[in-house]
């Protein structure tokens, strides 16, 4: 079977060597999607041996879907993979020899992805492994149209493999504090598409027989989202680092739960209320405060959106 791994890329030197030579021995051909990269990301990946392409960068579902349909075309399978996680043997192992036995039928297959916080493994907090569909066949998989929290989306039957990604990032905090700060404005649009629907809108929730990840989307766009903003992201914080015993990782794990569990959940929050401040005083739809208040510049496809906003 050919396994083309596809990897997105924006100045990633610090972690594409070691992305690619995990997957090296399964992958037929490693497609590097890049992005812009003003540092040795391009160089490096050419020289182990992957195809790089290069394409201006919108959002991360764009990105994905222009790679998916840039794709070799003796590719039968497509992997997704980030810069910074890294396939661990056993999955590695488990691929080469499972993909082959894979029945017509199947048409995704999901792993478990944990991840590390300034270099400690997080254990607790409820929050890992996380089972997401990294591997789809070509043709039968797209990523969903969002600006934040993508996923594949693919109709057939999926299968399990066991095996894990590791997202092990090895840049600094204040790198890491600038991204969600991206990714919070990003999340803003997707909620405010979730109530004024400017965009078409694409969430695994809808689809059924999905694992983890759908139930998980499920609850924040129809519970989450429906709790007061604020106290919504203290209540969250506490269930995973007291109810769920995020304390037990230690320093970097309080760390990494006070900032991503309740410090970017809080941001968000205020980011949503900045954009519908800005709506309700000066008049604003939501794409037209999208852009004035968070510098984002979305397509509306539903002009009928357009003149809604909160009173």
């Amino acid at each position: 079977m050919s396994l083309t791994v596809i990897i997105l890329t924006k100045d990633e030197e610090r972690h594409i060597a070691r992305a690619i030579n995990a997957i090296h021995e399964i992958a037929d051909q490693i497609l590097v999607v890049d992005s812009g990269s003003t540092d040795n990301t391009v160089e490096i990946a050419r020289g182990l041996g992957a195809i790089v392409l290069e394409n201006p960068w919108t959002n991360y579902a764009t990105q994905l879907n222009w790679a998916i349909d840039n794709v070799p075309e003796s590719t039968e399978w497509i992997m997704r993979l980030d810069a910074d996680e890294i396939v661990q043997p056993a999955l590695a192992r488990e691929i080469a020899e499972g993909l082959p036995r894979i029945l017509p039928k199947i048409d995704g297959i999901y792993v478990s992805r944990r991840m590390t916080f300034l270099r400690r493994p997080i254990l607790w907090g409820g929050v890992f492994p996380v089972r997401v569909l990294r591997l789809f066949r070509k043709g039968r998989g797209r990523c969903e149209m969002r600006w934040m929290d993508e996923h594949i989306l693919v109709e057939g039957p999926t299968v399990d493999f066991q095996g894990e990604l590791i997202d092990d990032n090895h840049n600094s905090l204040t790198w890491w504090t600038q991204k969600h700060n991206s990714y919070a404005s990003r999340e803003v649009v997707d909620m405010l598409n979730l109530e004024y629907g400017f965009m078409p809108h694409e969430t695994i929730a809808d689809l059924r027989g999905v694992e983890q990840a759908g139930v998980k989307r499920w609850l924040k766009e129809n519970v989450y989202a429906r709790l007061p903003g604020g106290l919504r992201a203290f209540v969250y914080f506490l269930y995973r680092y007291l109810l769920r015993l995020g304390f037990l990782d230690g320093a970097q794990g309080t760390a990494f739960h006070v900032l991503q569990g309740f410090w970017y959940r809080y941001l968000v929050d205020m980011k949503l209320y900045e954009v519908k401040a800005a709506m309700a005083r000066d008049g604003l739809d939501a794409v037209s405060a999208i852009r004035e208040v968070l510098g984002i510049t979305v397509n509306a496809q539903d002009e009928g959106a357009k003149g809604r906003a909160g009173s």
